[in-house]
C-alpha cells in the first residue's frame, strides 16, 4: 500500500509485455491506468483501454492481508454482471510482488458466467520504485497477461472511469 500510495494522483502508459495473441485488441489501443483515489485501506485504480473506462482495480485491506478485486461498469455508471470478481494475497509474495488468486465468491460468479476455467486466476500486482515499474499480471493454465507501466513518466491524468464523478 506504501509503495502504490506514492503515486497517488498520477497516471501511466502501458504496454502489453506478453504475447498472448488474443490481446492483440488491446495492443491496438493506448492503456493508461490512474492511481486515482488512495486511503489507508483503500487505492482505486482506473484503467483506460482506448475509450473504454470500464475498469477499476480496487487494492484494499481483507483483515490483516491485502485483496485484489476489479470492478467493471458500463458507460452509463451500472455495473456489469461481471464486477467484483478477484482474491486476497495468498503466501506467495515478496516486498515488490503480491499474488492474488481468485477467491470462492470469485469462483461462484465464474461458474454462474460460464467461465469456469477463470477459477483458476491468479492476479498479481507487482510495484518496482527504483525501476520505475508498475505491472499487472493475469495467470492460469494456458493463459498469461502481463501489462507493464513506467512510473517515472507520468501522463495527463484520464477522465473519471465510467460511474464515478
Amino acid at each position: 500500500m506504501h509503495r502504490l500510495s506514492a503515486l497517488c494522483g498520477k497516471a501511466f502508459e502501458g504496454k502489453i509485455v506478453s504475447d498472448d495473441l488474443q490481446d492483440d485488441p488491446w495492443r491496438a489501443q493506448r492503456i493508461v491506468m490512474h492511481v486515482r483515489s488512495c486511503t489507508k485501506d483503500e487505492i482505486r485504480i482506473p484503467l483506460h483501454v482506448g475509450d473504454d473506462r470500464s475498469r477499476v482495480w480496487v487494492i484494499h485491506r481483507e483483515d490483516d492481508r491485502l485483496a485484489l478485486h476489479h470492478e467493471h461498469r458500463h458507460a452509463d455508471g451500472s455495473f456489469d454482471a461481471l464486477t467484483g470478481y478477484g482474491g486476497t494475497r495468498d503466501d506467495r509474495f515478496s516486498g515488490s510482488r503480491l499474488n492474488f488468486p481468485a477467491d470462492d465468491a470469485t469462483k461462484a460468479l465464474f461458474d454462474a458466467s460460464g467461465i469456469p476455467q477463470s477459477k483458476e486466476n491468479v492476479w498479481a500486482i507487482e510495484v518496482r520504485p527504483t525501476h520505475s515499474l508498475f505491472a499487472y499480471e493475469l495467470e492460469r493454465p494456458g493463459r498469461f497477461f502481463r501489462i507493464e507501466f513506467d512510473t517515472a513518466h507520468p501522463v495527463d491524468t484520464p477522465p473519471a472511469p465510467w460511474g464515478s464523478k
